[in-house]
């Protein structure tokens, strides 16, 4: 796919642990974060490298890769927080390029990456995935400062490791373990290397960055069909599809009166007709339903809205609330306030009318500004968002 970019606030490189904050603000720490993806060899994509700002739209037709780039982002956040390969590529041969003819042994696969800013600077992630005879990870690079930091190689296909060197910085300049064929090398490393030199330490850092960086990831398309009929009761954290929807507006509405009230802002100012609350509201046999209040008496039951406000109000909940509400998996051990949640949102403009669309990029645009999160959205065109301040677009093509 071609790519060209059309950016106003690429992602940071400053190696600073620090943020600088508004003038009235002290300085924020440097949240680890994506500042670019790369499919180097996946599904329709070839040496393709995606430049991450703080939101980010990827423009293009149908079919020109913009949910496959999805896929990948997806994949590296699941494979940093430790899932096996086998469960990340559910369908392998889907992600090779096309007319990709196998080799002697007749292997095939494909290749991804990204880079990771913060505190270490920019720390770079590359992975060679073998998708053919059978799944598994053969090469990992992992590579800081202009040091390769880890470095991995399958050198016997009959077993099912691969050979790995991390960088020591001492007498001996790299240790050599193998290393499980179905996981992400980066991830284990806390669990391999001592930190007992410099080096190691380094490795161990780097390490940290990139899967802080990609852990807290929520993949959004939400799905208007399953949104309007009640819901079971249950632990009020809202699935990618949205269709809890309800469940978690019962929970929020009670938490976070403050955030709540801006969400009803938003919602009232994407819906048609008054609304002055959102609300869930027992239906009978554990579940609950949602209902906008137009403020006369009248409760509007969301089985009556339409696909665009739905989606609206979807995503107006997501790009307002954190980890601790949507389902993602962040590192625990990691403070929040080093934390950048990720929504990858498919479809961002699908459904939604302009007026809906500029309003949930300004809220993007608003939470990224206060650190709350980072958005990468998918769009067939990014025209209604020429020269907003703090987006980057990325055009790709067919």
């Amino acid at each position: 796919m071609a790519v060209s970019s059309g950016a106003s606030t690429p992602g940071t490189r400053n190696p600073s642990p620090w943020e600088s904050g508004a003038p009235d603000r002290p300085p924020r720490p440097l949240r680890p974060h994506l500042s670019e993806l790369r499919l180097s060899a996946f599904a329709g994509h070839r040496g393709v490298g995606l430049p991450l700002g703080a939101v980010t739209l990827l423009a293009g037709p149908s079919g020109a890769g913009k949910s496959s780039a999805l896929r990948a982002y997806e994949a590296l956040a699941r494979l940093a927080g430790g899932a096996p390969v086998g469960e990340v590529f559910r369908e392998p041969v889907a992600c090779v390029p096309e007319r990709v003819a196998p080799d002697a042994q007749g292997r095939r696969g494909f290749r991804i990456g990204c880079t990771a800013d913060g505190p270490e600077g920019p720390v770079r992630l590359d992975l060679a995935v073998q998708a053919e005879p059978e799944l598994r990870i053969v090469g990992e690079r992992l590579t800081a400062r202009g040091v390769v930091l880890l470095e991995t190689a399958l050198r016997d296909p009959a077993r099912r490791v691969v050979q790995a060197a991390w960088h020591t910085g001492g007498q001996a300049p790299v240790v050599r373990a193998p290393l499980s064929d179905d996981r992400l090398g980066t991830a284990l490393l806390p669990l391999r290397v001592a930190g007992t030199t410099d080096g190691e330490r380094q490795v161990l850092a780097a390490a940290e960055q990139m899967v802080v960086a990609l852990r807290s990831v929520f993949a959004c398309d939400p799905l208007p069909d399953r949104m309007r009929a009640p819901v079971p009761a249950g632990s009020g954290r809202l699935f990618g599809g949205c269709d809890n929807l309800a469940d978690v507006l019962w929970r929020t509405r009670a938490e976070c009166a403050r955030r709540h009230d801006r969400f009803v802002q938003e919602v009232a100012a994407g819906c048609a007709g008054p609304v002055v609350d959102v609300f869930a509201e027992p239906a009978g046999h554990g579940t609950v339903r949602a209902v906008l209040d137009r403020g006369d008496g009248l409760r509007t039951d969301f089985a009556r809205l339409g696909d665009g406000e739905l989606r609206y109000l979807a995503l107006a909940l997501v790009l307002l609330t954190g980890p601790g509400v949507l389902e993602v998996d962040p590192p625990g051990e990691v403070p929040a306030a080093l934390r950048a949640l990720t929504v990858l949102a498919d479809g961002l403009d699908r459904q939604v009318d302009a007026a809906q669309r500029r309003a949930l990029l300004r809220l993007a645009t608003k939470s990224a500004r206060d650190g709350h999160i980072r958005l990468l959205g998918a769009v067939s065109d990014a025209s209604w968002a020429a020269g907003q301040s703090g987006v980057t677009v990325v055009h790709l093509r067919a």
